[in-house]
Order: structure tokens, then C-alpha cells, then sequence
């Protein structure tokens, strides 16, 4: 889990607002999501997400609100306009990204030499 802790780095915010894009969800529901969309590879602890979440939603990113759910209180976060746009932004450079790696980490390089 640790190296995969630190292959988030930089990319958890993404991660989480893609979470968040089709529709509403509490902390604890988002951090199920990116565990469970990652095929378990992205089990984070909730002292990760949620301050995580805060940033995001500071930043304007995601909207909060408190909701009662039997008897308990839950924190409710989803996107907003300027969280949309930037979902929108970062996947397209994610993608980007992945793909110039993918080609250079292929094995039949040109450059490669031949012994």
C-alpha cells in the first residue's frame, strides 16, 4: 500500500473529484469509491481523505453539506461548476501523461539497442 501511497501523490485530488462526478456522496462513501474503482489498490485512511476533501472543498472545487442519515451526521460532498471544469482539465492531462509514458515504457523502442 505504501508505494502506492506515494504513486498518488499529486493525483489524489483528480481522483477524488472524479469520485464526486456522477453525483453526490458522503466522506466515507468517496473513500469506498476510490477503493473499490482501484480494485482495492487505492485503500487510504480517512485521516488521507478527509482533509483531502476540506482542501477541495476550500478551494471551491466541491461543496459540503450536513445531512442526517439514521440518527447520524454526515458531511455530503459534491462537485461543483469550478469542480467540474477542473475534472474536465486534469483527466485530459492524465490521459495525456499516460500515454507518453505507456509509449516509452513499450518494449520494441526504436532507440533501444539491439545486443
Amino acid at each position: 500500500m505504501k508505494g502506492e501511497a506515494q504513486a498518488l501523490k499529486g493525483h489524489l485530488d483528480v481522483l477524488l473529484l472524479a469520485t464526486l462526478e456522477e453525483g453526490p456522496r458522503h466522506g466515507y462513501a468517496v473513500r469506498e469509491a476510490l477503493r473499490d474503482g482501484s480494485a482495492g489498490r487505492f485503500d487510504l485512511p480517512t485521516g488521507t481523505i478527509y482533509p483531502a476533501l476540506h482542501r477541495l472543498e476550500k478551494a471551491g472545487l466541491i461543496a459540503g453539506a450536513w445531512s442526517t442519515v439514521d440518527g447520524r451526521r454526515r458531511r455530503t460532498y459534491e462537485l461543483t461548476e469550478a469542480g467540474y471544469s477542473r475534472l474536465h482539465t486534469d483527466r485530459g492531462k492524465w490521459q495525456g501523461f499516460a500515454a507518453a509514458v505507456t509509449a516509452l515504457l513499450e518494449t520494441n523502442r526504436p532507440w533501444r539497442a539491439t545486443s
